[in-house]
């Protein structure tokens, strides 16, 4: 169980990773002069490279995390893993926004401000900080 636990958590840090940086090119994007078409190109190639790496990342964290939950049974039954599933919906909720977000860019429509996309980058840090207390302090 504890190579499991451990592979869940590399891939989660590493998942996340993904998420912190994303909304940070989304920010420069934002930045970009229109005139600057090949900053632009740059920004969303990299965004891509990004966002599919991340989506890989994403799916030995969720199966490590399920592994964890149905195989071996930690925190069935109690009310923390429920929040924390709850939780995941919201990362992965994130994660397509961002997905989403990199297909209007891509598609020219025009993006939000930079500072809206500043705000946008901490939600991952406050969801990542509720998930970690839950499953560290299990408060119910």
């Amino acid at each position: 169980m504890l190579w499991i636990k451990a592979l869940h958590i590399v891939f989660v840090a590493s998942w996340f990773a993904g998420l912190f940086y994303l909304p940070r090119i989304y920010v420069n994007l934002a930045m970009v002069p229109k005139d600057s078409v090949a900053e632009r190109d740059r920004l969303l190639l990299m965004a891509t490279k990004l966002l599919r790496f991340t989506h890989i990342l994403a799916v030995p964290a969720l199966v490590f995390g399920f592994v964890l939950w149905l195989t071996y049974g930690i925190g069935q039954g109690q009310g923390w893993v429920h929040a924390k599933l709850l939780v995941v919906v919201l990362i992965l909720g994130y994660h397509h926004a961002c997905a989403r977000m990199l297909r209007k860019w891509k598609a020219g429509e025009p993006g939000r401000s930079h500072v809206w996309y500043r705000w946008f980058n901490e939600i991952p840090v406050v969801l990542l900080l509720i998930a970690v207390i839950l499953v560290v302090v299990k408060p119910f």
